[in-house]
């Protein structure tokens, strides 16, 4: 039985990977899914005014609300799964969790965007698959935003343009 990772924000990007799961294993049921939340930390200006046991309340209701469409999708499919939720830099989480748990897979959703634009503003995904020894399964969603595949390239070609007129 493979035991496959998959981080879930309460994205539609991440419902895809969990989509993708269910669809390559739902004749088989030879698969075991954990979803994994790794909540997004909140600046220390607004943590240090709040009490720990609310702030452990907030990240608990945020873990719910993100895991539950994963969860429904895969009970509404018959898919066993068991739940996670992490604290820290959500790449070394979810490294460190796959690494834990002993799963052969971790597959992450992910929207399009072109490799400039994964460049500037960095991208979890990236990050997993440089730190990760476990195999990482990327299901993109969606398309590029017209800006990201017209505007920027366009804006490259324009900027170089000009250096090069500017240096003559």
């Amino acid at each position: 039985m493979l035991k496959v990772l998959i981080p879930v924000d309460g994205s539609e990007n991440s419902l895809g990977a969990v989509r993708h799961i269910i669809n390559r294993y739902n004749e088989k049921k030879d698969v075991e899914v954990h979803l994994l939340h790794v909540p997004t930390r909140l600046p220390k200006d607004i943590t240090r005014f709040v009490s720990k046991g609310d702030l452990d309340s907030y990240h608990n209701d945020e873990a719910e609300k993100n895991l539950k469409p994963a969860r429904d999708l895969l009970t509404q499919f018959d898919v066993s799964f068991q739940t996670h939720v992490g604290q820290g830099d959500k790449a070394d989480v979810i490294h460190q969790m796959a690494k834990d748990l002993g799963v052969g897979e971790i597959v992450i959703g992910t929207g399009r965007k072109n490799s400039f634009t994964r460049l500037i503003e960095g991208s979890l995904t990236n990050r997993v698959m440089e730190i990760s020894d476990v195999p990482v399964e990327v299901i993109a969603q969606g398309e590029e935003s017209k800006l990201e595949k017209y505007g920027l390239p366009a804006g490259i070609g324009a900027a170089l343009t000009l250096l090069i007129v500017a240096n003559e």
